[in-house]
């Protein structure tokens, strides 16, 4: 068990509030995404690709699904007597304190867990994002570096740069300036939330912040920044591949989308590096010989009567005959009675969707509250993604 050369902290607590309805009852990395997968799978696929087989996930917000979800990690093939996956909740640690403070003190209140293995380096991980990368490759490069921190970057563009801490860099990647979500910024390289840290250098700089009364105990706004200030070496790994933050309800939309068309932008199965979930025993889905799919994804369990077009359909969802469904995202067991359309929306799992009774939020999600007993209007229902 002990002399770990690295092991993984995932932050997996987030309630991810500019979701909206999508995180009302899940916490972020719980959320449905792709057919059939939750967003945590492709930090757990990366990890379990990577050869890091020690991982600690941090939950906070709607704890119990996710923990249902990952369970002993048997599906990432992370059930492993030494190492393998723990679920890490808060605790009350001292009195009146059951929460984390931030990101920082989730990692700091479960040192514990990381002295166990007397890991070289830890990677502190977000559990809801969406892309495929190589921690391995990382730790070498920090270890060429002989880097105190190496953070993972990527350009975004320039609009978006307030949805992100910003770096700044000198040649040779060497790290010169963060700023957590600025509102302008020359630079466009942000940082994705992956960090691998040599672990005694980490361990001082938490303890130092739980000390500090008048620190926000986070890692972009407190740890870093004290490091930067500090001089020591902070690396950047820059990423050249598929990455999203799925942090908003377009960004969600987006990704989904990013799965559809003869070259997707980024690939769920079919290549060397895979993205595992727990199987799912459903039946094939279902097309009647009416219906009509195109450039779309459908999961197992799905019954399409009706007509799709460059959506993401989800296990279990209903499609009546006449419904209509394109450019949208259908999380599972939802049921689309015939006659209705839906365009450029995303509809919550577990709703049903009629002519006389739908509507969406002004993020394009649709929530639906069905009176069962009401009368069918003749004209169908379209619902469109807000800009």
């Amino acid at each position: 068990m002990r002399n770990k050369e690295w092991i993984a902290m995932i932050l997996a607590g987030g309630q991810g509030t500019r979701l909206g309805a999508l995180t009302k009852d899940l916490a972020k990395p719980a959320v449905p995404f792709g057919g059939q997968y939750r967003i945590i799978d492709f930090t757990l696929s990366n990890c379990r690709n990577s050869g890091l087989d020690t991982v600690g996930i941090l939950t906070q917000y709607e704890p119990f699904a996710l923990h249902a979800y990952v369970g002993n990690g048997s599906a990432w093939d992370l059930d492993r007597r030494d190492g393998g996956v723990h679920i890490l909740p808060p605790y009350a640690r001292e009195q009146g304190r059951r929460w984390y403070a931030g990101t920082a003190d989730a990692v700091f209140q479960n040192k514990e867990f990381i002295e166990q293995y007397e890991p070289g380096y830890v990677a502190v991980l977000s559990g809801d994002h969406v892309y495929k990368m190589d921690y391995a490759a990382m730790l070498e490069y920090h270890k060429l570096c002989q880097a105190d921190v190496t953070m993972g970057v990527i350009e975004v563009p320039g609009s978006e740069v307030s949805r992100f801490g910003i770096v700044e860099t000198a040649a040779g990647g060497r790290i010169t300036d963060f700023i957590e979500k600025p509102c302008q910024s020359k630079s466009t390289q942000a940082s994705m939330g992956v960090y691998i840290f040599s672990w005694k250098v980490l361990k001082q700089y938490l303890l130092s912040d739980a000390a500090n009364k008048e620190s926000g105990h986070d890692f972009g706004r407190d740890i870093i920044p004290g490091m930067l200030a500090a001089r020591l070496r902070l690396q950047a790994y820059r990423f050249p591949g598929y990455w999203k933050d799925v942090g908003t309800v377009d960004s969600y939309w987006e990704a989904n989308m990013d799965l559809l068309g003869d070259d997707p932008k980024i690939r769920l199965t079919g290549d060397e590096w895979p993205v595992y979930s727990p199987s799912l025993s459903l039946p094939p889905h279902y097309h009647g010989l009416e219906a009509c799919v195109r450039c779309s994804l459908i999961a197992g369990g799905a019954i399409i009567l009706g007509e799709v077009e460059n959506s993401v359909i989800f296990p279990g969802v209903y499609i009546g005959p006449g419904a209509r469904v394109t450019d949208s995202v259908v999380l599972p067991q939802v049921r689309l009675e015939s006659g209705v359309t839906v365009n450029g929306a995303i509809v919550t799992a577990n709703t049903v969707v009629r002519k006389d009774a739908a509507g969406s939020d002004r993020n394009g999600i649709i929530t639906v509250t069905v009176n069962r007993q009401s009368e069918a209007c003749e004209a169908p229902i379209q619902v469109s993604l807000a800009g």
